[in-house]
């Protein structure tokens, strides 16, 4: 069942009213839900409501909450994507699966070899946020990833808000993502951000600047050579075997 996230101020005992404009609009315009039909709502705090609509008018819906309960369905890692971004059709699939898979955010770089001009980068922001969120709604997952502010390739090397940095770099690195892992010190509140660039790889400077930051772990996803879209799903989905609740 899709779910809708609210704002707690929305809750008044076992009253929960829905009046934004977003979530009115896919209730009743797109999925035509009715009185006495279910709804699944999760608040910022993370807690699932299953209700029932009891009124429906122009502009909102009220609903009776039937079971409350704390919803643990969110990432127990603070993992982040950063990108180089793709074409069209591969990138919204990567903002998807990105999401399915827990990310916190997803920040994307304009790298050398990125056939996506920076400009439009920029103006794909907010349609690439409501391809998380309905994502985010779809999976049940309990908060919304954030997509960040496109970053140069150079400028994220020297950026200092993440903790553990991880670069995917085929072809240069012989250690593998798995014997890095095994050798992290981190907590669920660690920021990891695993990196994975263009199709074509990165560029011979952006390797040199790779090398020349020793606190960044170089590493490779296996002998095969991905397509970077197969390489976000392969990274993401190792770095959680690994790490959560490890």
């Amino acid at each position: 069942m899709p779910h809708f996230f609210i704002s707690s101020n929305s809750v008044n005992k076992d009253i929960i009213t829905v009046s934004d404009k977003e979530n009115f609009h896919h209730i009743v315009r797109v999925l035509r839900a009715k009185i006495g039909e279910t709804l699944l709502l999760v608040d910022e705090n993370g807690t699932s409501y299953k209700t029932v609509i009891e009124n429906i008018d122009s502009n909102a819906i009220t609903t009776k909450v039937v079971q409350t309960e704390k919803s643990n369905h969110r990432l127990n890692l603070s993992l982040y994507l950063v990108q180089s971004v793709l074409k069209t059709d591969a990138q919204n699939f990567v903002m998807q699966k990105a999401t399915e898979l827990g990310v916190k955010g997803i920040i994307p770089i304009a790298t050398d070899n990125c056939v996506i001009k920076p400009s439009v980068i920029d103006s794909k922001a907010e349609k690439w946020q409501k391809i998380a969120n309905e994502a985010a709604k779809q999976c049940e997952r309990t908060d919304f990833p954030v997509v960040m502010p496109r970053m140069a390739f150079k400028d994220f090397l020297e950026d200092k808000s993440f903790d553990i940095k991880i670069a995917c770099v085929e072809r240069e690195q012989k250690e593998t993502l798995k014997a890095c892992l095994k050798n992290l010190k981190y907590t669920p509140e660690t920021k990891i951000a695993v990196i994975i660039g263009p199709e074509g790889g990165f560029s011979a400077a952006e390797l040199k600047q790779l090398k020349e930051h020793d606190e960044i772990y170089k590493v490779s996803l296996g002998n095969l050579i991905l397509r970077a879209e197969t390489a976000v799903i392969c990274a993401i989905s190792n770095i959680i075997y690994e790490l959560e609740n490890d």
